[in-house]
């Protein structure tokens, strides 16, 4: 989306215009369409008009009903950071005493705005045109924030009592966007965050949740958030923002209610002596956010559980445990990853939907529930439905059937 195509929003037309047509729907964008154009307004105007009602409606699931009155692009929206987890992020800030911060790469202002609320006195920089145009809509309302439109490795810190970064991680390309996976090929890189917390100050820094355990720098608390078990970022915490005693830990927010596990140790692959049990009784999937931080293995300590592979992150237990940390199910039984053989089960149990869930091994479930389903006419006479997992015992692979707890 380019700056042309948000300026006509800018117009008391396109504003007024945006407001007036209500929420979006796809059904009903034709007919809108031709509406509007009929009433006098422009292509041009109509087109974006549309556009962002339809990006408003998407982005409800992380500005709920802030995102009415905002401005996006669709990069900017995949990438901003879900409202409720800004508020957490503008939290810690706060508590540290920090009163003047810098929202480097700050997109379109989804950090800033939580910032804003808090009454942190908000300089937001961001390098590209149009999504700093986005941000300076959105913050408008805040007299406490303006928007810089600058290279964020430009920024003088010295202005500032502490900074927060959102380092660009996808590269764009005449096909669209693609993922940016080394530190330090991010803009600006790992290496300039930590540079900056050499000064003392206070940093904090949004990085993907895929980044390596090795490529965590040290002397900072690294938090692994999740939201509703989607993983959404890890987080990264210099100086006066790290908490003592916490090197790396995983956040449940939504059903879970910010209920947190965490270590005071970096994450060695060889140290998790986690017991190893039978997969039988009850079987629990841990969060992701649990996973990535490397802590399945205290996990199963805290709650009484066993791993039912050293390398596999399933736990078991004989008994139904009470955990926010995992998913739950009963095992009903466990059969050997045969095909032949599931495809029998499948029949005689008359599923007709199957769930396929794995993990520690290549099988495709799609393709494995269509083999098991097989045609229209099969699935259309089963009634039932039921669960599968795949996984690994040792050398060998087994599908455990499981009912949700």
């Amino acid at each position: 989306m380019s700056t042309e195509s948000i300026a006509p929003l800018l117009s008391t037309e396109g504003w007024e215009l945006l407001s007036a047509i209500g929420p979006y729907a796809e059904a009903d964008a034709l007919s809108t369409s031709e509406r509007l154009r009929k009433a006098g307004h422009s292509a041009e105007l109509v087109s974006a008009v549309l556009t962002q009602s339809r990006l408003r409606n998407k982005a409800t699931a992380k500005f709920g009903e802030f995102a009415a009155q905002m401005i996006f692009t669709q990069a900017g929206l995949e990438q901003a950071t879900r409202l409720p987890v800004a508020a957490l992020h503008a939290q810690r800030f706060a508590a540290a005493g920090v009163a003047r911060i810098a929202d480097l790469g700050c997109g379109i202002g989804a950090d800033s705005l939580a910032f804003a609320t808090l009454d942190l006195d908000v300089t937001a920089v961001e390098l590209d045109e149009t999504t700093a145009a986005c941000a300076t809509m959105n913050l408008l309302p805040f007299r406490n924030a303006r928007v810089i439109q600058a290279d964020a490795a430009q920024f003088d810190p010295a202005t500032v009592d502490g900074i927060w970064l959102d380092p660009a991680r996808r590269d764009s390309t005449s096909s669209g966007t693609s993922r940016i996976f080394d530190p330090e090929a991010f803009s600006p890189p790992l290496s300039f965050v930590e540079r900056l917390a050499e000064r003392g100050m206070p940093v904090g820094v949004k990085l993907g949740p895929g980044i390596p355990h090795e490529s965590i720098p040290a002397g900072c608390e690294v938090q692994w958030v999740s939201v509703d078990g989607d993983l959404v970022e890890a987080t990264l915490w210099f100086n006066a923002l790290a908490r003592p005693g916490i090197r790396r830990s995983a956040l449940l927010l939504g059903a879970a209610r910010g209920a947190e596990l965490h270590s005071a140790l970096d994450f060695d692959p060889a140290a998790q002596d986690a017991p190893v049990g039978p997969l039988e009784g009850y079987l629990y999937e841990p969060d992701p956010a649990v996973i990535r931080a490397g802590l399945v293995a205290d996990l199963a300590k805290r709650i009484g559980a066993h791993l039912v592979d050293p390398q596999i992150a399933y736990l078991a237990a004989a008994e139904p445990l009470d955990t926010p940390f995992a998913r739950g199910y009963r095992i009903i039984d466990v059969l050997p990853y045969n095909v032949k053989v599931l495809r029998n089960w499948v029949r005689e149990a008359g599923i007709g939907t199957l769930e396929i869930k794995k993990r520690g091994t290549a099988v495709t479930p799609e393709e494995l529930r269509k083999q098991l389903l097989g045609g229209k006419a099969g699935k259309a006479k089963a009634k039932n439905s039921a669960t599968l997992v795949l996984t690994r015992i040792g050398s060998e692979r087994v599908a455990a059937v499981v009912e949700p707890l």
